[in-house]
């Protein structure tokens, strides 16, 4: 482990000493330990988005890629599978069990990156705590009900943990912009474009059209018409309405118009590729591991 130094200034009380006893003034440095970096799990390690991590994961100050967990590309080395130049000498396993137990041995801060599967979360999760490891939840089909059982779970357990619905602070942004921009509107519609088709509206516009909702504005009250499959799908009772648009080749987008009479207001915000979302998962792991609880969503951490 690498030292740093710990060095403290002395002056000399020139008037407090004989001529004889003077001495010049001196610094004292002693060796310190450095702080141990945090290790760092990741769990779908072989997706897009996992690989992704693991590079981001590999050149970030003060964190180490400790394990790498995959029902894919199982035995081979996941710096090679990253493209990354050189093996990192530590090949994708596919049992959660065996990796955690071996990194707990360490004794060390760990975080687990968890990019699986809606169905698998709450289990990786107890895992994770079983072995007094703190986790970030990036898995966009996840239900609340699962957020609200992991919830319970991490707070008597006494563990941290941050569910993100959307790991880009880009997308953070746009929604405080929204909520701020809301009390001032009293029109307000969102349109989001994607290159394929998932869940239709995708979590980050479920989550904007929630915040609107919980600010207990109305909005839309003069639009009267009644064709609701032309005007958009309407999530809540406050009238925002939400429009998806899904074509090969576009990138995923999320727009927020806001009007009122001769005036137009609009939030945009485009994701081009994951690397987008690697800041916000790196701004995770550091926070997360001086949580106690469960977090919902990045921006409570920012």
């Amino acid at each position: 482990m690498a030292a740093a130094s710990s060095c403290k200034f002395y002056p000399t009380n020139y008037k407090s000493l004989q001529p004889a006893k003077r001495v010049a003034p001196y610094i004292s440095c002693t060796a310190q330990p450095s702080q141990t970096n945090i290790k760092v799990i990741i769990n779908g390690a072989a997706k897009e988005i996992g690989r992704a991590a693991v590079v981001a994961v590999t050149k970030a100050r003060g964190m180490e890629l400790a394990g790498a967990i995959d029902s894919h590309l199982v035995g081979e080395d996941i710096g090679k599978v990253c493209d990354m130049g050189e093996p990192l000498e530590i090949p994708i396993l596919n049992d959660i069990t065996m990796v955690l137990g071996s990194i707990s041995q360490l004794k060390a801060t760990a975080v687990v990156v968890d990019f699986t599967d809606a169905s698998t979360v709450y289990d990786n999760v107890k895992q994770a705590t079983a072995f007094g490891m703190k986790s970030v939840v990036y898995v966009p089909r996840i239900k609340m009900e699962t957020v609200s059982a992991l919830s319970a779970f991490c707070e008597k357990a006494t563990m941290g943990c941050i569910v993100a619905p959307t790991l880009s602070i880009g997308s953070i942004l746009l929604q405080q912009a929204a909520i701020s921009a809301s009390f001032h509107y009293n029109n307000v519609e969102i349109v989001e474009s994607k290159a394929t088709v998932g869940d239709l509206p995708s979590q980050e516009v479920k989550q904007i059209a929630n915040n609107l909702t919980n600010l207990g504005q109305m909005y839309n009250r003069e639009d009267v018409s009644t064709d609701i499959l032309a005007r958009g799908q309407v999530l809540g009772e406050d009238g925002v309405r939400v429009h998806s648009l899904v074509l090969p080749g576009l990138p995923s987008s999320t727009t927020v118009h806001f009007s009122r009479p001769g005036e137009l207001y609009t939030l945009k915000h485009d994701i081009t590729n994951v690397q987008s979302l690697m800041p916000g998962l790196l701004l995770a792991i550091r926070k997360v591991v001086r949580l106690k609880n469960l977090v919902y969503g990045l921006e409570k951490v920012l």
